[in-house]
C-alpha cells in the first residue's frame, strides 16, 4: 500500500494521510445537506412535487457520487483530492435550468450525463486542455466570481435577508423573523470560525446553527440520528428517461455551461491542491490526464445516480494543510462519505436558515478570483464585469456567461486585438448570439 501510494517519495505516513482525509471530509461534509436542499428546491414554495427532486434520494446520490468519485481520484490519479457535486453547478441546475428555464430535472440530469461523457472523451483525446487554453484567463476568473455572487444572492434570499420589493426589485428582509435571525447567526458564527481558520468551519457552522435552531424551537429535532440508507429509486437512472429531450439549442447551452464551469473548477482546484501538496513538477501536473478523467468520471457516475455535476473540491486544500500528500487520503475521505449514508435523518434539521450561511460563505470564497482580473484594460473589464454582474441580476449563470462571451470578441476586435482571440471564442460568440435570438 505504501509503495503504491508512494509514501516514501512524498514523505508521508498513514497517520498524516488519515488525518488529512478526515479533515477534507469535515471541510466539505456540508455538501451532503446543502445539495439535497438546492436540488429539491426546498426554499421555493408552492412548487408541484413533480418538479422537485426527492431530497432523500439526492442525499444518497450525493454521498455515493462523492465516495466513488473520490475513490477513483485517489486510486487512479493518486491525488489527495476529494470530489462531490459542485457548488455553483448545483445552483445552476436547480435555479437556472429547472426553475428558470422550465426544464424537467430528469432532462437536466441527461444534460449533466452528456457533459460528463463529453468531458471524458475530450480529456482522453487531449482536446480538453486546448479548449481550456482558448478561453481567456480573465473570463475564467470572471465566471468564478460571478457564480460566487449568484450563490451568495441565493443564500441571502433563502435566509430572508434579501426579499422581493415591487418598487426596488429587492430590499432588506424582516430581520425580526426568527428564521432570518437564525440565518444571520449562522453567518456570524461561520465567519468567526473561518477567520480563526478552524478546519471544517462551514460544516461546524451548520451544526451549531441547527442546534441553536432546535433550542429556540425554530427547527424540529430529529426523531433519530442514524437510520437505514434511504431509497435511491426516485433519481437513479432518471438521466436516461428523458434523454431524447436534450437535442435542442436550449439544452446545448445548458450542456456547454455544465462543461465550461466543470472545466475550470477542476483545473483550478487540481493546480491549487497540487501546488500546496508539492506535487507539481516543472510547473506541470503529473498524471494530469488521470486526474481529469477521474473528475469527469465522477460527473457521469453522479448523473446516473441522480445529482448535478460532480467536481474536485477546493476544500481538499484543508486536508493537504493537515498532512495529506497521496491518494490514500482520498480513500479515507471516500470511506467517510459511505458511512455518512446512515445519517439521513439529519436532513430534516437542515432548513434554509441552516444552509443559507454555507451558501453565503462559499460565495465569498469564490468571489476572491475577482482581484486577479485586469480591470485597467477596458476591453477586458467590460466583458468581465458583465459576466459577473448579470449572473445574480438575471438569476442565471448561463446568461452571465453568454453575455460575457459575446462582449469579449466585440471589445477586443474594436481595440485592434482580433488576432489575440482564439477561433473557439468566435464559435462561442455565434452560439450565444443564436441563443439570445431564438431562446429568449
Amino acid at each position: 500500500m505504501k509503495k503504491y501510494f508512494q509514501f516514501d517519495e512524498l514523505g508521508t505516513t498513514y497517520k498524516r494521510e488519515i488525518i488529512g482525509g478526515i479533515t477534507t471530509f469535515l471541510s466539505m461534509a456540508y455538501i451532503l445537506f446543502v445539495n439535497p436542499s438546492i436540488l429539491s428546491l426546498s426554499d421555493v414554495p408552492d412548487l408541484p412535487d413533480a418538479l422537485r427532486m426527492d431530497a432523500n434520494a439526492v442525499f444518497v446520490a450525493t454521498a455515493l457520487a462523492a465516495a466513488l468519485g473520490t475513490l477513483i481520484m485517489g486510486v487512479v490519479a493518486k491525488y489527495p483530492v476529494a470530489l462531490a457535486p459542485g457548488m455553483g453547478l448545483n445552483a445552476f441546475f436547480a435555479y437556472s435550468v429547472v426553475l428558470g428555464m422550465g426544464i424537467a430535472w430528469q432532462t437536466a440530469l441527461s444534460g449533466v450525463l452528456v457533459s460528463g461523457i463529453v468531458l471524458v472523451l475530450l480529456t482522453l483525446t487531449r482536446i480538453r486542455e486546448k479548449i481550456i487554453d482558448a478561453i481567456p484567463q480573465n473570463l475564467k476568473l470572471a465566471v468564478g466570481a460571478g457564480i460566487g455572487l449568484f450563490i451568495t444572492f441565493v443564500g441571502l434570499k433563502n435566509a430572508g435577508i434579501v426579499t422581493a420589493d415591487p418598487a426596488t426589485l429587492v430590499a432588506l428582509g424582516d430581520l425580526t423573523s426568527g428564521n432570518t435571525l437564525l440565518a444571520v447567526f449562522g453567518v456570524v458564527i461561520t465567519v468567526i470560525l473561518m477567520v480563526r481558520k478552524v478546519n471544517g468551519a462551514v460544516f461546524i457552522g451548520m451544526v451549531i446553527t441547527a442546534v441553536i435552531g432546535m433550542l429556540f424551537n425554530l427547527i424540529d429535532a430529529p426523531d433519530k440520528i442514524v437510520s437505514s440508507v434511504p431509497s435511491l429509486a426516485p433519481t437513479f437512472g432518471a438521466a436516461f428517461t428523458h434523454f431524447g429531450e436534450i437535442f435542442t439549442l436550449d439544452m446545448l447551452v445548458v450542456i456547454l455551461t455544465f462543461m465550461f464551469v466543470d472545466f475550470f473548477d477542476t483545473a483550478g482546484t487540481l493546480v491549487g491542491v497540487a501546488n500546496q501538496a508539492g506535487i507539481m513538477k516543472n510547473n506541470k501536473l503529473p498524471r494530469a490526464g488521470r486526474a481529469l478523467v477521474s473528475d469527469s468520471s465522477g460527473t457521469v457516475i453522479g448523473a446516473i445516480l441522480g445529482t448535478s455535476s460532480t467536481t474536485s473540491f477546493v476544500e481538499s486544500t484543508a486536508g493537504v494543510a493537515a498532512g495529506a500528500r497521496s491518494g490514500f487520503a482520498s480513500v479515507v475521505t471516500a470511506i467517510l462519505f459511505l458511512l455518512a449514508l446512515f445519517f439521513s435523518p439529519l436532513l430534516g434539521v437542515v432548513t434554509a436558515a441552516v444552509t443559507s450561511p454555507a451558501l453565503i460563505i462559499v460565495g465569498v470564497l469564490m468571489v476572491a478570483t475577482i482581484g486577479d482580473i485586469e480591470w485597467k484594460q477596458f476591453e477586458i473589464a467590460v466583458p468581465a464585469f458583465l459576466t459577473i454582474v448579470t449572473m445574480p441580476l438575471t438569476y442565471s449563470i448561463a446568461t452571465g456567461i453568454a453575455i460575457g462571451f459575446i462582449f469579449y470578441p466585440i471589445t477586443m476586435v474594436v481595440k485592434g486585438k482580433a488576432k489575440e482571440i482564439h477561433p473557439i471564442m468566435y464559435a462561442l460568440f455565434i452560439i450565444f448570439i443564436l441563443y439570445f435570438i431564438f431562446l429568449t
